[in-house]
């Protein structure tokens, strides 16, 4: 037990809080990989009744058993995944608001799935924050230059 004094004082005894050197692992060797090995030996008990199992696993999926044909379907045939066809669009030109129109447009004829739509609309508005940080920056140099001083916009010093 520490003493108020050795307390008060900041000096805790942390020896039986730390039973081994600080930097030194507790277990050097690491962890037994037993989970792998109990995987392998149920796959390796498996092997010989799969032909079976599967066989009885489609009887019951034929018989109206649903977990069974689930199980089946979930395991042969997973969910397919949409995929996006690339989509050729005219060059965007005209201000932004163009932009959007047309990319709309596009979208509403079926030339452009909404997913797409969504996409290059969200490049347009990313543009426009890249056009009105540039336009600050060149207002701020004019307003620096009115003044006299220098201009610390896009590395001029």
């Amino acid at each position: 037990m520490n003493t108020e004094q050795e307390v008060k004082e900041g000096s805790r005894n942390t020896s039986g809080l730390r039973p081994w050197r600080k930097g030194t692992s507790g277990n050097p060797a690491g962890r037994r990989a037993k989970g792998l090995a109990t995987a392998e030996r149920l796959r390796n008990a498996l092997v010989k009744d799969l032909p079976a199992i599967l066989e009885s696993v489609v009887k019951a999926a034929k018989g109206g058993d649903m977990a069974a044909a689930r199980t089946i379907f979930e395991r042969v045939l997973p969910p397919l995944k949409a995929i996006e066809v690339p989509a050729l669009l005219a060059p965007l030109e005209g201000s932004l608001a163009d932009q959007g129109q047309t990319v709309l447009a596009a979208m509403t004829a079926g030339a452009l799935a909404p997913g797409q739509a969504v996409q290059v609309l969200g490049a347009i508005a990313a543009q426009s924050k890249i056009i009105e940080v540039e336009e600050h920056g060149r207002r701020l140099n004019a307003l620096e230059q009115r003044l006299g001083g220098k201009s610390v916009v896009h590395g001029d010093k």
